[in-house]
């Protein structure tokens, strides 16, 4: 029975934001380095300007999918923008939480590999208890395990 054997390992967390997701993405930085054992690599942007962010969710996921991190966390405004770039990377499985409900499926029933959360929809605090609570909710496998798979074979397919 397969499960996400990464989770025994270092977190390594590549993290990322458009202007609008910016100052929830510092806040997060802050706090999680203060809080958790994991290594944070900011994946931009690096200010409150005006940016495009399919580049910044196309960092977070190139990151992953070189292996140079475990997870990925990606904002923006709503977080729906950024779900659907991270999700046409082969190999990704964003998930948009807004509570814990959501957030602890997305990685014990997924195996979801990137967090996409929205500034506009949670605030700074529950941002970082979410992103803590995905964190450190194993994938469980079992059951779970054949529609993960089945999810990966559509990177695989020429629809």
């Amino acid at each position: 029975m397969e499960r996400d054997s990464r989770m025994d390992a270092r977190i390594e967390l590549a993290i990322g934001s458009d202007h609008g997701g910016f100052l929830m993405k510092q806040h997060l930085i802050r706090t999680l380095g203060e809080d958790l054992d994991i290594g944070i690599h900011d994946q931009g942007c690096f200010s409150p300007d005006s940016v495009d962010y399919p580049d910044i969710a196309v960092a977070v996921g190139t990151t992953l999918q070189r292996n140079s991190c475990t997870f990925g966390v990606m904002i923006d405004g709503a977080g729906v923008g950024s779900t659907m770039v991270l999700n046409r990377l082969p190999g990704i499985r964003a998930a948009l939480c807004h509570d814990p409900f959501t957030t602890i499926n997305s990685r014990a029933h997924n195996n979801a590999n990137v967090l996409v959360l929205g500034s506009n929809v949670v605030h700074s605090g529950e941002a970082v208890r979410l992103v803590k609570l995905w964190l450190k909710t194993p994938f469980e496998a079992g059951r779970h395990l054949r529609r993960v798979e089945k999810i990966n074979a559509l990177d695989r397919s020429n629809l």
